[in-house]
């Protein structure tokens, strides 16, 4: 097997085109954008299409360095922090609990989905929950962190079917967001917010003036958010947390943008909140782009009837657990289908899929301003620490 590694400069640059190639797809393609299907999901599984045809057909692994990826992802959330204001998280208290307990339920759902099936399948119990909430809520990170314990106890595979869970629950999340969302708007006749001051990127009709200090200031603002950004991760880190270090940029992005006077009087206008918009909405974008084009398909083949078999049953009850539950408890409005959108994000693939998802319905009908502060902090915060409780639960009964 030949492995050709592609080095950091252009791996990022071939992102930067793939990036270029959803964009024309979704703007050639009308269904793309009727589902709003992201457009980094479409460049960036082409992609991994490639690289997967490679590894069958020639032998030819092709792996990415994709380090500057995580770098993208502290700028996104600089940029969502420093969108909010005061009163939407005051406002937001109630729903965040709603959708707090909401995801802790679904956690021990989709536990039990995992766990049944691998029952069922005459497999170990505690496989089921790799194919659970470890890879599905957790990600890479939680799977890997786990692997190690799973070995310990005799179960080698543990960490394959992991990946591959998580593989294929990050490409479903990317797909059905979308998809919810217009259901539930044309389903229940929802009027879109006629509001186009999107909280990420652009809306697609809309047309951007931008001068070059408007952009400057806006990225020395970001800059700003990630520098105290650190400082407030070793502060929680002080005291015995352990949290995404995406945490404390949008802490760091909430605190500077409500109080920013206080640190920078040189203002700027519209110019500086449309350039932060965009720098924000490129770097989701190319963050994600990055990470399905890292991904290695042919994981998918061990195991292939209980993951396929256990990701078919989880991505249903995603969608069920949205339609019937989220939407209903959120409030039945425009707010809380956008929200539906990013809770397949959350409880299939990742943080950034739910936003990348709420992003691309919120561009073609109108800003939801209270679902991009709600989501981030039940995905970031709450969601990791009643993972880990939940995980450690059901570990010690089975």
């Amino acid at each position: 097997m030949e492995v050709v590694e592609i080095e950091q400069f252009i791996s990022f640059t071939l992102a930067i085109m793939l990036l270029f190639v959803g964009k024309f797809a979704s703007m050639k393609f009308s269904i793309l954008r009727k589902y709003s299907i992201p457009d980094p999901v479409i460049g960036g599984f082409f992609c991994a299409l490639i690289v997967a045809l490679f590894y069958w057909l020639f032998d030819i692994t092709i792996s990415f360095d994709l380090e500057v990826r995580d770098t993208l992802l502290l700028y996104f959330f600089a940029g969502i922090g420093l969108s909010a204001n005061l009163k939407t998280l005051i406002a937001g208290g109630r729903p965040l609990l709603v959708l707090t307990l909401l995801a802790v339920v679904y956690i021990i759902l989709q536990n039990i989905v995992g766990v049944s099936i691998a029952s069922a399948l005459g497999l170990e119990p505690l496989l089921g929950l790799m194919a659970g909430s470890i890879s599905l809520i957790g990600g890479v990170g939680t799977t890997m962190a786990w692997s190690p314990i799973y070995q310990d106890m005799g179960l080698a595979s543990a960490a394959e079917i992991g990946l591959a869970s998580n593989t294929m629950g990050l490409i479903a999340a990317c797909l059905v967001g979308g998809p919810i969302a217009k259901y539930l708007i044309s389903k229940h006749k929802l009027e879109p917010n006629p509001d186009q001051n999107l909280d990420i990127g652009v809306s697609h009709d809309s047309k951007v003036k931008l001068d070059h200090y408007g952009y400057l200031y806006a990225w020395l603002m970001l800059n700003i958010c990630l520098v105290l950004g650190y400082f407030i991760d070793m502060g929680i880190a002080e005291l015995g947390l352990q949290l995404p270090m995406f945490v404390a940029c949008l802490i760091a992005g909430i605190l500077i943008g409500n109080f920013k006077s206080l640190v920078l009087k040189y203002q700027v206008g519209e110019n500086a909140q449309q350039g932060q918009k965009l720098i924000s909405d490129i770097c989701l974008g190319m963050f994600l782009t990055m990470a399905l084009m890292g991904l290695q398909l042919w994981q998918l083949q061990s195991a292939l009837l209980f993951i396929g078999t256990v990701m078919v049953c989880q991505v249903l009850l995603s969608i069920a657990f949205t339609i019937f539950v989220v939407f209903r408890l959120m409030g039945k409005d425009y707010e809380a289908a956008v929200i539906g959108s990013g809770f397949g994000g959350i409880t299939l693939g990742s943080t950034a899929t739910a936003i990348v998802n709420m992003t691309a319905v919120t561009q073609q009908y109108g800003a939801a301003h209270k679902a991009f502060i709600i989501v981030p902090l039940v995905c970031g915060f709450f969601i990791d620490i009643a993972n880990a409780l939940i995980i450690n639960g059901f570990i010690q009964h089975l």
